[in-house]
């Protein structure tokens, strides 16, 4: 049985149909890449995973649970889906101990701090966030998704702005928590990034989504 399933799962938007009966499973414990130009419902399809969205029709089941009928979110659940929203005028390590403190199962502060700095960011430096460059704050959103251990991590173009040492710490990341048994879902528009990283591979274009094989 698959960890996430999507079964002739559809969704539209005044109109326009971005997913048409769409079916497909991720196995738990794999790291699983989306592949697929702009606009082509990458995005959607994460949110529809992690119940930001609800299907018009069909079946999406996570761990068995069934996100049709309401609103719902995986039990452990990490997520980078658009662009990282924080506090702008706190440091990057305030905002991480705020979303900590909300977490069901929160971690040492010391254990956010070894985190920035393993993805080179001073923990100490009381800068707002709002003085961050896009690279710093993509780097802050991973820390944020990753942080309380989570069982699934949903990732929307992790790599964006990231030079390329940072592209190389976040991957070795990836697969230290994947080495954990973290199930992670990508999607990225770098090649490179899905053939290093990923165990299963998908494509979406004209609202289907088909499993690529190697």
């Amino acid at each position: 049985m698959s960890y996430i399933r999507f079964r002739d799962v559809s969704k539209s938007f005044g109109g326009n149909t971005v997913l048409k009966a769409v079916s497909f499973g991720i196995e738990k414990g794999g790291i699983c890449g989306f592949l697929g130009r702009n606009g082509s419902g990458k995005t959607v399809v994460f949110k529809l995973m992690t119940g930001l969205m609800i299907p018009d029709s069909g079946e999406i089941t996570v761990g068995g649970e069934n996100f049709n009928a309401k609103r719902k979110f995986p039990d452990s659940l990490g997520v980078m889906i658009e662009t990282p929203g924080f506090i702008p005028h706190y440091s990057g390590l305030k905002n991480l101990k705020i979303l900590n403190s909300m977490s069901a199962d929160p971690v040492p502060a010391e254990d956010i701090a070894s985190l920035m700095e393993r993805l080179e960011l001073d923990p100490k430096n009381r800068r707002p966030v709002k003085t961050y460059s896009l690279g710093m704050r993509q780097k802050l959103g991973i820390i944020q998704a990753v942080m309380n251990k989570p069982e699934l991590l949903v990732l929307d173009e992790p790599m964006n702005s990231l030079d390329d040492r940072s592209v190389g710490l976040v991957r070795e990341l990836f697969k230290e928590l994947n080495g954990a048994g973290t199930t992670i879902v990508i999607a990225s528009h770098i090649a490179e990034d899905i053939e290093s990283l990923c165990t299963k591979k998908f494509r979406i274009d004209n609202a289907s989504v088909s499993e690529v094989l190697s």
